[in-house]
């Protein structure tokens, strides 16, 4: 397990800005970066891919985890997640929250304290308990 701090969060959210440039959002024109950090240590980005058939997409989050789980990774501690319109300002955004399908999906890879970093940059973000934003998962 991976010590979190404050310098390793904002380097998470630094990661999911910069992933975010990459994003292929010609239908929503909303881009969104993620960073995950495995409990190897290794940090894994993504970025949301739409497509034209628009439930084939994919949210960043999805692909960052896959990356990481592609790479070996099996338990995450945490993910920084960035999300706004792209070319859009900064300034007066909400923070972007992870949807449902994603939320099950890292229940599947997330450490006992994953936490959820929901940021609008480096400086300004907030963290969420994993078991606070998805109290019930779907289990055998």
């Amino acid at each position: 397990m991976v010590m979190i701090n404050e310098e390793l969060i904002k380097s998470l959210i630094t990661k999911a800005i910069a992933v975010r440039e990459n994003s292929y959002c010609i239908y929503s024109n909303f881009a969104v970066g993620a960073a995950c950090l495995g409990n190897s240590g290794g940090i894994y980005v993504g970025t949301n891919i739409e497509n034209i058939s628009y439930p084939v997409g994919i949210c960043a989050e999805r692909v960052a985890m896959s990356n990481g789980i592609a790479n070996g990774e099996k338990k995450f501690s945490a993910i920084a997640i960035v999300g706004y319109t792209k070319g859009g300002s900064l300034e007066n955004r909400g923070y972007c929250s992870p949807c449902g399908m994603c939320r099950q999906f890292m229940a599947e890879f997330a450490a006992d304290d994953f936490i959820i970093i929901l940021a609008k940059s480096p400086t300004e973000y907030k963290t969420v308990a994993f078991k606070d934003i998805l109290p019930m998962t779907f289990e055998f």
